[in-house]
């Protein structure tokens, strides 16, 4: 079996947390190819495939906050959730919020973790580890296609 890296989408609009992802998933050393949308709508955009993304990969994993612009994050997990083609990528939410109510919506939209970011880096890396740990050990990535056309044949 050929170990291939772990597709992932960050979905989220403070270049500053987007950062402290990036470097978090630089230390934690496991392979990974990371796309980052800004909004919700530009998730969808490269979770559809539509314009600039046509050649976009389908991820393996989407890291995704709540509170964005243009779309918010409750609506893009709602979408995605609904199309049958998308449904099946994990999605973790990783969000500031504490709300129950950001809580229980997430799970009733069928978010697969629901993470508080925490504020210091060390423990914002541990978060990161485990979440990419158990999607790399737990989780079985399917292979990489041999034809990119197939990738969503037949949705």
């Amino acid at each position: 079996m050929t170990e291939r890296p772990i597709e992932i989408l960050l979905v989220e609009d403070s270049p500053s947390d987007a950062e402290l992802t990036i470097e978090a998933l630089r230390e934690a050393k496991i392979r990974n190819n990371l796309s980052i949308a800004e909004d919700g709508v530009e998730a969808m955009q490269f979770l559809r495939r539509q314009g600039q993304y046509a050649n976009a990969l389908r991820p393996d994993l989407i890291l995704l906050d709540l509170n964005l612009p243009r779309k918010d994050g409750r609506e893009v997990l709602a979408e995605l959730k609904a199309d049958r083609t998308l449904a099946t990528i994990p999605v973790v939410v990783m969000t500031l919020s504490t709300s129950e109510q950001d809580v229980l919506r997430a799970q009733e939209l069928q978010a697969d973790s629901y993470i508080t970011k925490p504020v210091e880096f060390m423990r914002f890396l541990e978060v990161v580890r485990e979440v990419e740990s158990f999607h790399l050990f737990v989780v079985t990535l399917p292979p990489v296609p041999v034809s990119g056309d197939a990738v969503l044949a037949g949705g």
